[in-house]
């Protein structure tokens, strides 16, 4: 899933791709997903986006929002753009194709579920999406400790996954990037906050951002793909990915386990419980 990291990092590569770059057909919902989400009805995509030019995008905290002149195609969740020269082999099923003028194409397959929509500025009121536009981002300087401590805490009940990775308290970030932060700061995903001192929930505050800014950096994770397709260049440490290796902080066996919903990866030994 795209998170802040792939969504600042491909919009990156959008502006430097695809700027000026006219629509000349558009097509949406080709391949019909069950958790395929749109703004409106699918097959009128065409009309409102062809003959439309691309301005610029912007990362909306890990949803994706390009510029097509006076429209918006917001890409969120599991929505993934890929960019095709015309020389390249394209994919036979995908939710969404934009063919330009000079023969390159960008198209957004789902895999699990995600939302592409398409609409004219301003009338998108979708709560995830304005959520995200209001939202600090971990990158920014706005983000500090104060910003952090006033983040919704469950009365300290909550552990540290639920309470960086659900009820979208801080919009994209999710249980993907959430993996290395905690392992960097030493805790277990399961640890209550209220479990935790001063000093270790000010170094959970520090090691998010730096672990985001460092990701960021680096093009995004390894375990999600670019624009082009290729792999970010954050190599993760608790993922799929890291898995086969020990820790390479103790060299203990790395553990996997199900956790509120989806798969939490951490080292018994650097993240006691």
């Amino acid at each position: 899933m795209i998170e802040i990291p792939e969504a600042v990092s491909i919009c990156r590569q959008m502006q430097e791709t695809l700027v000026n770059k006219t629509i000349l057909q558009a097509k949406a919902n080709f391949s019909p997903h069950k958790f395929a989400w749109y703004f409106g009805d699918p097959q009128a995509y065409g009309e409102k986006l062809e003959g439309k030019t691309f301005r610029g995008c912007k990362a909306q905290s890990g949803m994706i929002e390009l510029w097509f002149d006076e429209m918006r195609i917001v890409l969120g969740d599991g929505a993934i753009p890929r960019y095709y020269t015309k020389e390249e082999k394209k994919p036979a099923k995908h939710q969404l194709q934009l063919v330009f003028a000079d023969g390159s194409e960008l198209y957004v397959s789902i895999a699990m579920y995600g939302g592409i929509w398409a609409f004219q500025e301003g009338s998108f009121d979708n709560p995830y999406y304005l959520k995200a536009c209001n939202a600090v981002s971990p990158l920014a300087d706005d983000f500090d400790y104060e910003h952090f401590n006033k983040i919704d805490q469950g009365q300290g009940k909550l552990s540290a996954k639920a309470f960086l990775a659900t009820e979208q308290r801080i919009p994209g970030l999710g249980n993907g990037a959430l993996q290395d932060i905690l392992w960097n700061a030493g805790i277990h995903p399961k640890r209550k906050l209220l479990s935790m001192s001063e000093e270790e929930f000010n170094k959970l505050f520090q090691t998010l951002k730096e672990t985001l800014a460092e990701m960021t950096r680096l093009g995004g994770r390894d375990t999600e793909n670019n624009l082009f397709g290729q792999p970010g260049g954050y190599q993760t440490v608790m993922s799929k990915n890291g898995i086969k290796n020990p820790c390479p902080r103790c060299g203990d066996t790395i553990v996997k386990e199900v956790y509120m919903g989806g798969s939490v990866y951490y080292c018994p030994t650097c993240q006691p419980l």
